[in-house]
Order: structure tokens, then sequence, then C-alpha cells
């Protein structure tokens, strides 16, 4: 087998998965540089990167690392810390979302991921707004999308709306459950407006991953998968990736799944235990 030489990895033993795998690259590789990732997570056999925040980075610098090592970039956040469930919000948040898409074409990113609620440093939610009634966020939410979905349909990118667990890591967000996400995006029916499906937020919200993904994967544009609880490598907790896989493959998910798990160890032993669990 083959190893990667900086982590060590035998990538050459990769199982035969369908799906293709990302590498969130603001959790895993940590131990090198930001600009050294991208050729690790080559060289361990993924089929692009992904991370957080594009504003604070050297576009130019992110572009010439993912072409120099011949890995695209798929993704990254687009709302920094404006939310889609204040009305007041949004033109600001708009003129913002216009901004990340213009750096998604940039980069040659397919996708650009959005929230229901601004996030602050280490996701913590910055607005719950506990002053407006549900209906006006979910109204607000509604509104707001369809107004993002018609700029990434004029950018050629696409959006990928995701709920946050509210039990560990986003309390107070206001998109928590997979079913009104995917009601959105079926009720807006723009192609460029999707779900992200995180198995580690929606095991600690909802559970039933598979019952779920047999009746939402049609609405899924990326998944995101880190064990539960923990946030860890496949393995460290309770779900049963090889039956979630399966599930996938067969409601037709075609897409990518995105490694956004900090290692329990060490990235090495995280990219093995990934490969694992194929």
């Amino acid at each position: 087998s083959t190893s990667c030489p900086r982590t060590g990895c035998l990538f050459a033993r990769r199982p035969p998965m369908k799906l293709r795998r990302s590498a969130c690259i603001d959790t895993l590789y940590l131990e090198l540089p930001f600009l050294d990732r991208f050729q690790a997570a080559k060289e361990d056999g993924f089929d692009a990167v992904e991370f957080w925040s594009w504003a604070d980075r050297d576009l130019s610098a992110v572009k010439s690392a993912s072409d120099r090592a011949g890995i695209p970039v798929c993704g990254f956040n687009g709302d920094a810390d404006l939310s889609l469930i204040d009305p007041a919000q949004r033109e600001a948040y708009l003129a913002f979302l216009h901004r990340s898409l213009e750096a998604a074409r940039f980069l040659g990113a397919s996708g650009v991921t959005v929230h229901s609620n601004g996030l602050g440093p280490g996701g913590v939610v910055l607005a719950s707004r506990e002053d407006l009634s549900h209906t006006v966020k979910l109204c607000s939410l509604y509104a707001g999308l369809a107004a993002s979905a018609r700029l990434a349909e004029e950018a050629g990118v696409t959006l990928y709306l995701e709920p946050l667990n509210i039990s560990t890591d986003h309390p107070g967000n206001f998109l928590r459950d997979t079913q009104t996400a995917a009601e959105l995006v079926r009720l807006i029916g723009s192609p460029r407006l999707k779900v992200l499906y995180d198995i580690y937020h929606m095991q600690l919200n909802e559970g039933r991953l598979c019952d779920t993904i047999r009746q939402y994967a049609d609405t899924f544009g990326h998944v995101h998968a880190a064990d539960a609880p923990g946030r860890r490598e496949p393995g460290t907790g309770e779900i049963a990736f090889p039956r979630v896989y399966k599930a996938l493959e067969a409601a037709g998910y075609t897409g990518l799944v995105g490694y956004e798990l900090f290692p329990a160890r060490s990235t090495r032993e995280a990219v093995k235990a990934i490969l694992d669990a194929g």
C-alpha cells in the first residue's frame, strides 16, 4: 500500500464507497499550515476540500494551493454574522452573500453554505432574537432564502441550507430540523438551493438518520459527517456509518460527504477511521 508522506495514511486501501469525500481543512490537518492542507488532503485520497470562512483569507493564495494540489474547493460559509431570520438584516445579508458567491466563482467552488442565524467564533449563535415570533422568523427565512436563491442562480453557485444542533454547539439557532429545511427548499423550488444534511447535528437533534435520508435525500446538496456525541471521527460515537452511507446511496444521493470533525488524537488516525468506515 502507498502511504501519505505527510500523515502516513494508507489511502490506497480506500474502501469502494461510491460517495465522494471532502475534507474540512478548518478541523482536519491542523498540524499543518493552512495552505499545506490542500496537498495533504489530496494525498490522503479526498476528492475536495472545504473550509469555514473566506473573508479573512487570501483567496489568490487559496486558489493557487488548490490548483497546485489538484484538489477543488467545494464550498465554505457564505453568511458570516448576519441572520436570515431577521427582516432588518436582509439587505445587508444579501449584499454579503453576493460577495460570497463571487468568492466561490473565483475559486471555482460549487457551493456556499448558509444558516438561519449569524454565527460568531466557535459557532456561537450571535442573536437568537427571542423578541421575534416564530412566524416572523420563518417568514423572513423563507423570503430571504428565495432572494438568495435568485442570486445563486445568477452566479451559477448552489446554496446549501444547514440546520444545526441546539443542544451542544449552537443553542438558540432557529433552523434545527431536516423537515423544515427540506420543505423550504421544496417550496422555493430553485435548482440552486439545497439542504446541507449534517449527520452529526441531526443525530443530536432528531435521530432517525436513515429514515430522514429516505424522506428528504432528494433535497440534499451536500452532507457533513462526524460521529456523535463528540464530533469526532467514525467509531468514536454511536452512529452506524456504513448504514448511513448505504441509505444515502440507496436514496440516490451522489454528492460529497464532507468530514467536518475534530480528530480524537491525530489527523492520521482520523483519516484512517474515515476510510475504514466506508
